[in-house]
């Protein structure tokens, strides 16, 4: 049985101004999870926000708030992630040397424990912790910053763990350049979770956002041989 396909809003490319706002329209509009991207200018260039903000999120919707900690050391944040009302907590396979005990802890949290890799990090690095995780992130480009377009060697990527990840029940999930033209690829190679920002938030009215979470959802769909 395929893992349900998600459609799941990055509100890196939302108005920070009104975030709490932004995250309900995209909710209303048919989003499946919230996507949050924490950034902290040391291991991406850029910074974006930090647990907080995920607590101030957290009563706005009652979605999966899917937190990819692009961060380096995660390890002395899960806790503060975690009490902030996460319910999926991402680490990099590439921010520190201990990516196993990284994620027993978020497990002992009673999170769900994702781990993904850059475009440049081979899937054999998560060979050995395939048992811990729920959720499997692939980086179809660099990350650090929205509207940057689809390396297409994900795709390949994004089918060998699929073969690795066999029987287990685990969601794929990709981000980055997801729009409707490259859902196809990523969900025919396997990936059943679709991060997507400025595709989804472009026209920054509620209307928009529900056409464009519509659009990507349904490319998706036709690739799987499901009716949209």
């Amino acid at each position: 049985m395929p893992r349900p396909l998600l459609i799941a809003p990055s509100i890196l490319a939302s108005d920070f101004a009104k975030l709490g706002e932004e995250v309900r329209a995209v909710e209303a509009a048919g989003a499946d999870w919230i996507h949050v991207d924490v950034m902290d200018g040391h291991f991406v260039p850029n910074i974006s926000i930090g647990p907080d903000v995920v607590k101030a999120l957290r009563p706005h919707t009652r979605q999966v708030l899917d937190v990819h900690l692009m961060i380096a050391p995660a390890d002395p944040y899960l806790e503060a992630f975690a009490k902030a009302g996460s319910d999926i907590i991402t680490v990099h396979v590439e921010a520190g040397p201990h990516i196993h005990r990284s994620l027993q802890a978020i497990r002992a949290l009673g999170k769900k424990a994702g781990v993904t890799l850059n475009p440049g990090t081979p899937e054999s690095t998560i060979e050995h912790v395939i048992d811990l995780v729920d959720l499997i992130l692939v980086m179809s480009v660099n990350p650090g910053f929205g509207g940057q377009a689809f390396i297409p060697a994900a795709a390949e990527k994004i089918s060998r763990l699929r073969a690795l990840a066999g029987a287990r029940p685990i969601d794929i999930e990709v981000d980055g350049g997801i729009t409707p033209e490259t859902a196809p690829l990523v969900t025919r190679a396997g990936a059943n979770v679709l991060v997507a920002g400025s595709a989804v938030f472009k026209g920054g009215k509620a209307e928009s956002y529900r056409a464009n979470i519509a659009a990507i959802r349904n490319a998706a769909a036709l690739a799987r041989g499901e009716a949209a």
